[in-house]
């Protein structure tokens, strides 16, 4: 039995993009069931409070999708108890370190230079590309362990937004949510409330002008191009969802059909 989830979404302190997926809908009329599914950003500040509602959704398994870099600098998460913690880094935290590096510390006329002209809507692209084609185990292993035994299940990444939005979005296409419906919960994370902080090195006024906001903004949004980039690599390199699934993730048509019994209505 899973825990009904309240209907008001909980203001949690420490946790932001915290949502169930639950009530969205199927191709074929059903719904995604409510208090199976959850997504979020990291849990390393989660208050005791936030510990507690997370406590009482029954999560049996949590999805952590950052890498070593993103833990190093944002911390552990909390511990639940009762609650296996899954690692599945979706990202190699040598990838882009130095861009990182430069997106905390550098002054405008560096990020002029390496975000400026379409430069980080491209590197957001490219990135959600490379996760469809290159982390086809670890989204086989969460689809597989959820069809098996691990709901409610709780995926994050650091803002909930990029590695955990995609997974979600991959978690849903394969138990057949309409594709508009899945777009739609993807650009939630661009809710005021849910986005994540942008944190620099300086904390002058300088470091959070206008214009580096501006030059920022496409590593901290939820675009519905990075999504759909995704999704034309799935018709891309397999030729549509179902071979992506059955091919590139290795799922069966019974594995596929218990993962409607665990999360469908």
């Amino acid at each position: 039995m899973t825990q009904q989830v309240p209907s008001t979404e909980p203001e949690l302190a420490g946790v932001r993009n915290f949502r169930d997926v639950g009530g969205l809908p199927t191709v074929d009329g059903r719904r995604v069931r409510h208090g199976v599914l959850f997504r979020s950003g990291h849990l390393a500040h989660a208050t005791d409070r936030d510990a507690a509602f997370l406590s009482s959704l029954g999560l049996h398994t949590i999805f952590d999708f950052r890498n070593a870099a993103d833990k190093k600098l944002e911390g552990p998460d909390v511990e639940l108890p009762g609650v296996r913690n899954v690692n599945l880094p979706l990202s190699d935290p040598a990838d882009g370190a130095e861009f990182w590096r430069m997106v905390r510390d550098g002054d405008l006329d560096q990020l002029r230079t390496i975000l400026a002209d379409g430069k980080a809507a491209n590197r957001m692209i490219a990135s959600y590309r490379m996760i469809i084609t290159e982390r086809t185990a670890e989204h086989s292993h969460v689809l597989h362990a959820i069809a098996q035994d691990s709901v409610p299940a709780l995926m994050h990444c650091a803002a909930g937004k990029d590695r955990a939005g995609l997974s979600i979005a991959v978690t849903l296409l394969a138990v057949g949510v309409d594709e508009d419906a899945i777009r739609a919960d993807y650009l939630e994370s661009n809710a005021k409330h849910r986005r994540y902080k942008v944190h620099r090195s300086s904390s002058a006024a300088s470091a959070y002008s206008p214009e580096v906001m501006e030059l920022l903004g496409p590593l901290f949004d939820a675009r519905a191009e990075y999504l759909a980039a995704a999704l034309e690599t799935i018709e891309e390199t397999w030729g549509g969802v179902d071979a992506y699934l059955e091919r590139g993730l290795k799922l069966t048509p019974q594995t596929r059909e218990r993962l409607r019994e665990r999360l469908l209505d």
